[in-house]
């Protein structure tokens, strides 16, 4: 999944780092990914720590980490998967307000695929309210339509706004891949809730940290992704069919500062490892600051490429090269 501030390219990296601090020996240790994402942190720590503990305030990304870091036991999946592929399509929510032919115009989906969409989330809803699926089948499964939904969106990668017209990727028909997670002894947990609250709830010894970096909200850059996973009845708004979404303070200049500094001082973990770039809300002395009222504060720094919008589309998004830091905190 194409995503803003996806750490997939620099896992290695917030690993390596994370074990040269706190020891290679990882298993009896509690890991917070407390601005989750898509969950690929987690997931990279997931079989090496005693418990991962995974939030995020929007509801897609809840139901992403639902499934690849809350489910750790096998079940059976692929009559299921094969079910929702033999779905015929249905000109539902999604089909009329989001998809090529539906009546609001707008092109985030083939006709094919938005009827598809429609018929499939369906289906996994009237399969929860038999009891014919566990919930673990269910988020299983909603994370499954999501990230195939997602490689067959006809958008510049974000949801922000649909192109004019289906380019080749999002022509292809929708098949439903199943979203796989690993499989471990231990459980874990997964929240949908605002991270400044949760901090006074939880405790333990890795807070990974990685929130918004500037004033994109991500609820509206990811709608069409909430919409599909709450599968709900509302008004569309504007030409880009938004919905109500969460705004971030830490999407907020003149609150960022003020919500990270009360983050660190509720925290209860003794290493606390946050993500940020050198084009952030804050600048690098400005956490280094808040950092050191509360213990060891050091740095490591990386160099990698950016996030861009899809290259298919000959807009000039020229590949560009920013700065990962990874502030670190052992505290006191």
């Amino acid at each position: 999944m194409n995503y803003i501030g996806s750490k997939l390219k620099l896992s290695n990296f917030i690993f390596s780092t994370v074990t040269e601090i706190c020891g290679n020996d990882l298993s009896q240790k509690v890991f917070c990914d407390l601005f989750a994402g898509t969950g690929i942190v987690g997931r990279n720590f997931k079989p090496h720590v005693c418990q991962v503990i995974a939030n995020d305030v929007e509801y897609y990304s809840f139901v992403l980490n639902r499934n690849f870091i809350g489910n750790n036991t096998a079940f059976s999946f692929n009559y299921l998967i094969d079910e929702l592929n033999a779905c015929n399509g249905k000109k539902g929510f999604i089909f009329q307000n989001y998809s090529e032919g539906g009546k609001a115009g707008r092109m985030y989906f083939t006709a094919e695929n938005g009827q598809k969409i429609d018929a499939v989330r369906t289906q996994i809803e009237a399969w929860k309210k038999t009891s014919k699926i566990t919930e673990d089948q269910y988020y299983f499964l909603l994370a499954s339509l999501l990230e195939s939904a997602d490689k067959v969106a006809n958008t510049a990668s974000v949801y922000g706004a649909y192109l004019k017209h289906i380019k080749p990727s999002a022509a292809k028909k929708l098949i439903i891949k199943p979203a796989i997670f690993q499989k471990t002894e231990n459980t874990h947990h997964v929240f949908q809730k605002n991270s400044n609250l949760l901090i006074k709830e939880i405790k333990g010894d890795i807070l990974y940290l990685d929130p918004p970096y500037n004033a994109r909200q991500y609820g509206a850059n990811y709608h069409m992704l909430n919409t599909i996973a709450k599968y709900d009845t509302f008004v569309p708004k504007g030409k880009t069919g938004l919905r109500n979404y969460y705004k971030s303070n830490w999407c907020k200049k003149g609150e960022v500062l003020n919500s990270f500094e009360e983050l660190i001082e509720n925290a209860q973990f003794s290493h606390i490892f946050l993500s940020y770039n050198n084009e952030g809300l804050m600048s690098q002395d400005q956490v280094r600051m808040v950092m050191e009222r509360f213990g060891k504060y050091s740095l490591k720094t990386q160099k990698y490429q950016r996030f861009k919008a899809d290259k298919t589309q000959n807009r000039n998004h020229k590949a560009s090269e920013t700065f990962e830091y990874l502030h670190i905190l052992e505290k006191s």
